[in-house]
């Protein structure tokens, strides 16, 4: 599949990045209870430190909010994925109920590395995926059943329309225990060097894989290179 970065990210954010990982021949399942296990005792971590501090503890977080700020985003008001789940622990609620193994180490990681972290059934997307600011006629059922509008936000497009954020993913695209194909897109923090983003971005690869199976393709979309087949 051919993903690409449209060059007005850059514009915003010079430095902006995405990490593309592609899984083929996986298996999801319920979470492993070890997995279970250190997810909940790295939970409890993060409950801790929040209890003491706020949100913007993290420096993801703050990261984020920038960006927000530099494409035009009010982030007080559509805030990125990681802290929206900060924000839940922080209040108690613990991460969000899910028996799918796959959308519980995508939680895991998107707070360990402190970044919002897309994850999609490549068999529902059709033709190429571009990430861009959205248009005027973008648009998507999140899985939180709510309409987005993505017109000056980030967003993923394929041929049939927008079908995700760092905000929200869509329902259209969502993955399932049936799901055997996963596109995962990582919103990486634009500070991080070129060298860390592909250090992340394949430990993050080796880590889903050895739950899941399969194979894995991985690359970084930046300004230097921002297309991939």
């Amino acid at each position: 599949m051919e993903i690409s970065l449209h060059p007005d990210l850059q514009e915003y954010v010079p430095s902006f990045k995405i990490g593309c990982l592609q899984y083929e021949s996986i298996a999801i399942d319920t979470p492993p209870k070890e997995l279970k296990g250190r997810i909940e005792l790295f939970q409890k971590t993060v409950e801790l430190d929040l209890s003491e501090q706020p949100i913007t503890y993290y420096e993801g977080v703050k990261e984020w909010r920038q960006v927000f700020k530099q494409i035009g985003v009010d982030p007080t008001r559509y805030r990125p994925s990681h802290e929206a789940l900060f924000r839940r622990l922080k209040q108690g609620k613990g991460f969000p109920s899910s028996d799918s193994s796959a959308i519980m180490l995508n939680n895991f990681f998107s707070l360990y590395y402190q970044m919002p972290i897309g994850l999609y059934d490549l068999e529902q997307l059709q033709g190429s995926v571009e990430i861009r600011t959205g248009e005027e006629t973008d648009e998507y059922e999140g899985l939180n059943g709510r309409m987005n509008h993505m017109k000056g936000k980030i967003t993923n497009v394929d041929q049939n329309g927008a079908f995700g954020s760092p905000m929200v993913d869509s329902k259209r695209s969502g993955v399932s225990s049936n799901t055997k194909q996963i596109l995962q897109l990582l919103y990486l923090r634009p500070s991080l060097s070129e060298d860390d983003t592909r250090t992340l971005t394949n430990n993050i690869g080796e880590m889903f894989q050895q739950v899941h199976g399969g194979h894995v393709e991985t690359a970084v979309l930046s300004k230097q290179r921002p297309r991939i087949k």
